[in-house]
């Protein structure tokens, strides 16, 4: 049996009041994230962020590509991208 897993390009925008999903914006989804961008903390919150959202564990959510830049491409394993869209109603 093949694992399932997705890429994911993300627009990330850290320091929001709250974490939440927004919305497609083109081929990525927007996110806000509540953490700010330093030392690496915005890109960890993602991450917990997803897995949460998607109730996969923490490791099954990595940053692939952006980790110093709002355009980020993450990798998901666990889920196709047709059930992320599922899970989190889009």
């Amino acid at each position: 049996m093949t694992e399932k897993s997705c890429t994911l390009a993300i627009k990330a925008i850290p320091n929001a009041p709250r974490s939440e999903v927004v919305g497609w914006l083109g081929d990525a989804l927007k996110i806000k994230i509540h953490a700010p961008p330093v030392e690496g903390r915005a890109n960890d919150a993602l991450c917990e962020f997803l897995a949460d959202e998607l109730d996969l564990p923490r490791r099954a959510v990595t940053v692939l590509r952006g980790d110093t830049s709002r355009q980020k491409v993450v990798r998901i394993d666990g889920v196709t991208l047709g059930e992320l869209r599922t899970r989190l109603g889009l």
